[in-house]
């Protein structure tokens, strides 16, 4: 670890307790956490003790529930918000990139990128952008290590089976345009989004989507901390992560 890392590792024991980054630690070993699902066998880093579930239920989860109910009961407006973005601002969409690749028939328009939120999209989607800072941001759940973005599959996507690269973080999507003809398969089990709904899973587990019918297929896609971590264990993961981002950038 670097000394960045260190400093603060020792920083947040000392305000939390000696054990409070145990797990972030072992995560860290060359034996990792140890074993881990077959199914979790593309992602980098797997954090010890969570639960290994791929499903989750969207209303399992206390600290999750206000974010569910809040997206759910505000879909009638993102739905048509969205519309409104895709017919009249198209150039707010670009191809999305994943880490593994760029794909031109999944277009993504970010809310929240960077560990911070888009402003341009205050603007665009404002229903949407005032659930998700107020739900998401502003109580802490999001994971400020990933993003918050409306997914639109087209006619015809496929994306692949793949693995995300850790486990500290889970996967929230409202089913806001859902046209006959999608599904998305999690550790092989494959569901269907409901319009208005939302689905909930944990994407260190092979997963994949695809849209086989005639129109685009729309979610809004939010990253939150795995509820099963601790406010210490998520600042030290997010200084981890940074730092080594830093590295590599630097490299």
């Amino acid at each position: 670890m670097t000394p960045e890392i260190e400093n603060a590792f020792t920083a947040i024991r000392g305000e939390h307790g000696a054990d409070s980054v145990e797990r972030v630690e072992r995560m860290l070993e060359p034996s990792g956490a140890g074993e881990r699902h077959p199914l979790q066998h593309g992602a980098k880093w797997i954090l010890p003790g969570l639960s290994p579930t791929p499903w989750h239920d969207p209303r399992g989860h206390p600290e999750l529930t206000p974010v569910v109910e809040a997206l759910e009961a505000a879909h009638p407006a993102i739905k048509e918000e969205l519309a409104a973005a895709w017919a009249e601002h198209r150039e707010a969409f670009s191809d999305y990139e994943h880490y593994l690749t760029r794909q031109e028939d999944w277009q993504a328009l970010y809310l929240y990128r960077d560990g911070g939120l888009v402003g341009e999209s205050a603007g665009t989607v404002p229903t949407a952008y005032k659930v998700l800072d107020e739900f998401a941001v502003g109580t802490g759940k999001i994971c400020p290590l990933l993003e918050s973005h409306f997914s639109t599959l087209l006619p015809g996507a496929a994306i692949a089976p793949h693995c995300d690269l850790w486990n500290f973080s889970i996967n929230l999507h409202l089913a806001v345009d859902i046209p006959d003809g999608c599904g998305i398969t999690v550790a092989g089990e494959t569901r269907s989004w409901v319009e208005g709904k939302c689905l909930l899973f944990d994407y260190s587990f092979e997963h994949e989507a695809r849209n086989d019918g005639e129109l685009p297929r729309t979610c809004l896609l939010v990253d939150l901390w795995h509820p099963e971590t601790t406010i210490p264990e998520r600042q030290a993961l997010t200084v981890l992560i940074s730092e080594i981002r830093r590295l590599m950038a630097d490299g």
